[in-house]
């Protein structure tokens, strides 16, 4: 156990899987305060599967070896009414992946069923004001069934991760300009979390000029732009044989650190609850543009401008998200 000097108490954040790919990735970024910032301690709960742990014996041996100073303990467990005791944040990372010859819906009935216990055990054993950050796929619906699971825990509190399709869209956006990415601003992807996502180019900003009047190849933009972010994912398995990694272990520290931070010009997509903004579903983690005040609160961005084209590209895409909701919830006999 490593200790840290400092009058402010530790973040508590639990991170399921966290001997697999994502999950090793992301510790050692926790851990060195690229999430929290360089002052703030924190306390890893690590939690693994049975078959997991052996591994995850040898994961926080080499955060041992790092002798991170912000680390002021590190929990090794199987057991999720440990995992989650007392945490401030849940980072829901693991997940059963689709294997071949298995259909969307036995992916979200394996991994419903995984994701109705771990919001029961947030529940019961994490902080009032835990914050939980779902990762593993499908996860707007994964979300939205830890979060129904977990009565007592605001719906508020609750996200889904589409910040890596953020930074993708934003990366093809800079190269087809021809700028860093830091110049790529305003950029919302919007809806579920799977090839049917919109990236909003028409309100994305290069500079302070909108990117449809610098990249001027308007069909680019419909016909390689959005399918490339839709289907990115696809590609980096097709290219290094394994999904994402380190790209969504860098995501995950983006949206954490930005759901802690005020927002200052820019908007964050992230999935969260709905309550009818821009015609979504109400009941649904569907991804919207948000900022973050001063108090730690989020809010839905008001007056983003839609093209009948983006409201037809959202719609689909929420349209799939009450597809698996029914047929996630039928399969775990969860009530709307």
């Amino acid at each position: 156990m490593n200790t840290f000097s400092s009058k402010k108490a530790p973040i508590r954040v639990a991170v399921t899987g966290a001997a697999g790919n994502i999950g090793y990735a992301l510790l050692f970024r926790i851990a060195s305060g690229a999430m929290f910032g360089p002052n703030q301690p924190v306390a890893l709960n690590l939690i693994e599967i049975p078959p997991g742990m052996k591994a995850l014996e040898g994961v926080a041996m080499e955060l041992d070896d790092c002798a991170f100073p912000l680390v002021t303990e590190i929990v090794q467990t199987d057991d999720l009414s440990v995992g989650f005791k007392d945490v401030d944040w849940a980072l829901l990372v693991g997940s059963v992946p689709r294997r071949q010859g298995m259909e969307r819906a036995d992916l979200l009935s394996v991994n419903g069923k995984v994701f109705v216990g771990q919001g029961k055990a947030i529940n019961d054993f994490a902080k009032p004001n835990v914050r939980v950050l779902v990762v593993g796929n499908p996860c707007n619906t994964n979300a939205l069934i830890a979060m129904t699971s977990a009565t007592n825990i605001p719906n508020e509190q609750f996200f889904a991760m589409t910040r890596l399709d953020e930074n993708r869209a934003k990366t093809q956006i800079a190269q087809k300009a021809g700028v860093p990415v830091r110049e790529v601003s305003e950029l919302c992807v919007w809806g579920n979390h799977s090839p049917t996502m919109y990236p909003d180019f028409e309100n994305a900003k290069i500079g302070r000029g909108k990117a449809t009047d610098v990249i001027l190849d308007q069909a680019w933009f419909r016909d390689t732009f959005v399918p490339t972010v839709g289907q990115r994912g696809k590609a980096v398995i097709e290219a290094r044989g394994s999904s994402s990694a380190a790209s969504a272990a860098n995501a995950v520290v983006d949206t954490v650190r930005d759901l802690s931070t005020p927002t200052r010009g820019d908007i964050h997509s992230v999935c969260v609850i709905s309550r009818g903004e821009y015609g979504t579903p109400a009941g649904i983690i569907t991804s919207l543009p948000i900022r973050v005040d001063g108090a730690g609160k989020w809010r839905v961005v008001e007056g983003v401008k839609l093209s009948e084209y983006a409201k037809q590209k959202i719609a689909a895409s929420n349209a799939e998200l009450l597809e698996e909701r029914s047929v996630a919830f039928g399969q775990l006999g969860l009530s709307v």
